[in-house]
């Protein structure tokens, strides 16, 4: 249903080195790099997540977050501690959360700007 989804971010830098860093953790990169903004995707499928430099950016208010497909439960373990390791705070470590479903384990974390973020693997 969706094409893509874009963040804005008031540090590209650190968005970069925080993005890099925790998407490839699920197998995830950088497809393009701008003057003020970034791309990122699966390999050589189009971005699906794109993060733009802005002045005033903001995270989204309650009730929204981004959740990333993961490829096993490593990943989301990786993701999680990566996130961390690159400026993310901690919104739920990794495990399962019964409550969604018997076979659904995710991590949440917040990105250096506060966006809410979560990767989920079913």
């Amino acid at each position: 249903m969706l094409s893509h989804v874009s963040l804005g971010v008031t540090d590209l830098a650190r968005a970069m080195a925080f993005y890099d860093a925790s998407l490839a953790a699920l197998g995830y990169v950088r497809l393009w790099t701008g003057v003020d903004g970034l791309g990122y995707g699966e390999p050589g499928r189009g971005e699906k997540l794109n993060v733009f430099a802005r002045e005033d950016a903001a995270p989204p208010g309650a009730g929204f977050h981004l959740a990333f497909v993961a490829p096993d439960s490593a990943s989301v373990d990786r993701f999680h501690a990566v996130a961390l390791a690159h400026g993310g705070t901690d919104n739920g470590p990794p495990g399962p959360r019964l409550h969604y479903g018997a076979s659904y384990y995710a991590a949440f974390v917040r990105d250096p700007d506060g966006h809410k973020l979560e990767a989920v693997y079913q």
